[in-house]
């Protein structure tokens, strides 16, 4: 592939990611959306974060390492939802999942 056509490529690329981004935004700019539009994309963020951490937690690479492997980041993930019931701070998850991660995998 040439430089050419790599940039042509990368130019159309960019002009569609462009448009698919900047395009709904501009015609919905200003307007009320409906509340069950509102409530649909406020699903959004949790359901990207939650495939973030199902893909740490079910890690195939891992499955290559052993049973303790594949365990130690769900009972991590459980330390984590304890302490996200009782605190509900997102840096107190943060510092428990970490320190038993860190713990964990000392054992």
């Amino acid at each position: 592939m040439t430089i050419s056509e790599f940039l042509l490529i990368w130019v159309v690329i960019s002009a569609e990611i462009a448009t698919c981004r900047v395009l709904p935004a501009l015609i919905l700019r200003g307007r009320p959306l409906s509340y069950r539009i509102t409530e649909a994309l406020g699903y959004i963020p949790p359901a990207a974060f939650a495939a973030l951490i199902a893909n740490d937690l079910y890690s195939t690479q891992a499955s290559a390492m052993g049973l303790w492997a594949n365990v130690m980041p769900l009972i991590a993930s459980m330390a984590v939802l304890l302490v996200a019931k009782k605190t509900r701070s997102m840096i107190w998850c943060c510092i428990a999942g970490v320190a038993s991660y860190i713990v964990l995998g000392l054992i």
